[in-house]
């Protein structure tokens, strides 16, 4: 290579690197401007017909919870999935008829230890009755499970009768469990998922304080239940079961702060996740800026127990990219996205009717607190 060709290579290398600060900073400052949609990340949505209370749904008695338990496994690891069992372990009006574990929070050995760990000791005299199945470590794609315990004993659990699925993970288990099994598929009374989000709304907890990082816009979370394993989510919501959406939305209107953990440590299993939760309590005041975290799968388990707490709309819901966000321009992942029940989606995939739940009533928090 000549010197001429050197230094062109090197002025090249210099104005690349500077494009690429300059639109580094450029993003970064725009995280300062006080537009709305980055504040909030919530883009303008049509408005569902929402019902106070909920569209009636059945349900069943009998209960499958599917979890990716880490529950203080690390700091960033929410406590949500192991408050969601201790309030149905406790409900006498249901039965479990068994937990299965998949990854998502954390690994599969992680999710599945935690899970067991949980069940052990909770405060209820047949709690031995529970039995925790191991589940699925990965995405399927195969779409063989010879292996996992999870697989099978949900299949033994639908053909025993109705049955609801609560999957606080990704749907890995629920799919593969019922795939081409279109008599056991009758008998899921209701699946009830934490998972999917209006055209142009984002999961960005701090909703426009000043408290997080990246100039008070703080950090943004997936969809996390979906994106893991978007296949599964697609494969299930084809099988067209009755199935309940309990997204992001609808936990942000619900804050657990130090006091709600203290109020919950009055019994070794209480004690035992609250205080497993304060590395995810620290987390959400000194990265988000918030003095409390939003409750995600504890909310779904709220619904299992009692619909009539949320305000839902009977609404359309579809696999595709969110064309209603900005960087769709140059990143467009699928999302499990839901609009009004006349939307008509620009990539009909999975395209299905199902209830979405992104409002709770007022006294919901308290009802939670007292169980």
């Amino acid at each position: 290579m000549t010197g001429a060709n050197e230094q062109l290579v090197r002025r090249i290398a210099v104005w690349t690197g500077v494009a690429v600060l300059a639109l580094v900073s450029f993003f970064l400052v725009t995280l300062a401007i006080p537009v709305p949609s980055w504040r909030t990340g919530r883009l303008h949505a049509p408005p569902l017909d929402m019902v106070q209370g909920g569209p009636e749904v059945a349900t069943s008695r009998r209960i499958w919870i599917d979890t990716d338990a880490a529950c203080g496994a690390s700091p960033t690891s929410d406590p949500d999935d192991c408050l969601a069992i201790i309030l149905l372990a406790n409900a006498d009006a249901l039965e479990i008829a068994g937990i299965s574990t998949v990854f998502g929070n954390a690994t599969l050995d992680i999710t599945d230890t935690t899970t067991r760990t949980l069940v052990a000791m909770l405060d209820r005299p047949d709690h031995a009755s529970i039995i925790v199945h191991r589940g699925s470590s990965a995405p399927n794609t195969t779409g063989t499970h010879p292996s996992d315990l999870a697989y099978a004993a949900l299949q033994r659990a639908l053909a025993e009768g109705p049955l609801t699925i609560l999957a606080l993970g990704p749907l890995t288990n629920v799919a593969a469990a019922l795939k081409d099994r279109p008599d056991l598929q009758r008998n899921v009374a209701r699946l009830v998922a934490v998972m999917g989000h209006r055209p142009g709304h984002i999961f960005h907890p701090s909703e426009g304080s000043s408290g997080g990082m990246l100039f008070g816009h703080g950090p943004v979370f997936r969809d996390l239940n979906f994106t893991k394993d978007p296949a599964a989510a697609a494969a299930v919501l084809a099988m067209r079961m009755p199935v309940t959406l309990v997204p992001y939305d609808v936990a942000r209107q619900v804050i657990l702060g130090e006091a709600d953990l203290e109020r919950m440590a009055n019994t070794p299993v209480g004690q035992w996740v609250a205080s497993r939760a304060r590395g995810w309590l620290k987390f959400w005041r000194e990265d988000i800026g918030m003095n409390g975290f939003h409750p995600f799968d504890l909310l779904a388990a709220a619904y299992v127990l009692d619909p009539r707490l949320f305000n839902c709309a009977a609404a359309r819901a579809w696999i595709g990219p969110d064309q209603q966000l900005w960087f769709d321009w140059f990143y467009r992942p699928d999302a499990l996205l839901v609009g009004r029940n006349d939307a008509s989606p620009p990539e009909n995939r999975s395209n299905v009717t199902l209830i979405y739940c992104p409002e709770a009533e007022p006294r919901l928090k308290e009802w939670l607190i007292r169980r």
